[in-house]
């Protein structure tokens, strides 16, 4: 399973998109246009940290991501989507950046930035 993020560019809202429509000139709109795919960065370009870092821990794995935890400036979730589970954690700006899951090798984690975007790793 992997994890597809639709965001408005307009007024930045986020949807989940579990199957989209696949006709032509259809799909998700917000404010009155298509919503955007959000791609899933796999590398750091930056000195600021976004990718996820997965430890495993027997039959769990602890996802964190050494990321800032500002009001403007922050990790709003952490998932993990195997083959047929997604699982969730939605952050503060006052929480530390760090998840427990089912340890699923293959599975991918994400994390996503209010500023920076999606951010993505596979889990060994």
């Amino acid at each position: 399973m992997s994890l597809i993020i639709k965001k408005c560019n307009k007024c930045n809202a986020l949807v989940e998109v579990l199957n989209d429509c696949k006709c032509e000139n259809c799909g998700i709109s917000c404010c009155g246009e298509p919503m955007q795919v959000v791609s899933a960065n796999n590398k750091e370009y930056s000195f600021e940290k976004h990718l996820p870092v997965v430890e495993v821990c027997g039959n769990y794995i602890i996802v964190s991501v050494s990321h800032v935890m500002e009001e403007k400036h922050y990790i709003q979730w952490i998932a993990l989507a195997t083959d047929n589970t997604l699982g969730k954690k939605f952050l503060k700006p006052s929480d530390t950046a760090k998840a427990i899951f089912p340890y699923v090798k293959g599975s991918r984690v994400y994390a996503y930035c209010n500023i920076h975007g999606l951010w993505t790793a596979e889990v060994e």
